[in-house]
């Protein structure tokens, strides 16, 4: 037979209600993860004026859109992280929703572009059209920012605790996708 696990010292099981009471460890917390969004996004703005000298005669490529679109849905982070206290008192509160959930839905177009660049790739590597692709592409991401913006709407109109946790989940569901 095993022995118990002996308890822990006072000092260290309680750690966790005194960083969650502590403005000064949160305020250190938010900060850290806004200067590390903030390197994300600023190596993801430098590739994109990297691949724009050297070949700046291609446009807009999906690289391209990729390394932008990572640029600012780590900026909006940065950004919501940062301002954190200020996000917080917007009125009325859908607002802070929107505020909030924006960069998960840019992130989820950003991936969904991955995707469709590895599909471009698979498809003509097997000699297939790729037309109807990006029209898909275009299609999900619109029927999943209407969704989204169905919740919104309906969360304005009746915010209760359900239709929060159903519109966080929807944006968690579709990620995880």
């Amino acid at each position: 037979m095993a022995a118990a696990p002996a308890p822990l010292p006072a000092p260290v099981a309680d750690w966790w209600e005194r960083v969650n009471g502590s403005p000064a460890w949160q305020d250190g917390i938010f900060w850290t993860l806004a200067v590390l969004y903030g390197a994300i996004a600023t190596a993801s703005f430098i590739q994109v004026a990297r691949i724009q000298c050297r070949v700046p005669e291609y446009g807009w490529t999906t690289q391209k859109v990729f390394q932008f679109l990572n640029f600012v849905v780590n900026g909006a982070r940065c950004s919501i992280f940062a301002f954190r206290r200020q996000v917080q008192q917007v009125n009325p509160p859908i607002f802070q929703h929107v505020i909030l959930d924006l960069p998960g839905l840019a992130f989820f177009t950003t991936y969904a572009l991955l995707a469709l660049f590895w599909a471009e790739i698979l498809y003509q590597a097997r000699g297939i059209m790729t037309d109807r692709l990006r029209s898909g592409f275009y299609i999900i991401n619109c029927v999943v920012y209407a969704l989204q913006g169905f919740l919104w709407l309906w969360l304005w109109w009746n915010p209760n605790h359900s239709m929060l946790v159903t519109s966080k989940l929807f944006i968690a569901g579709f990620s995880s996708c």
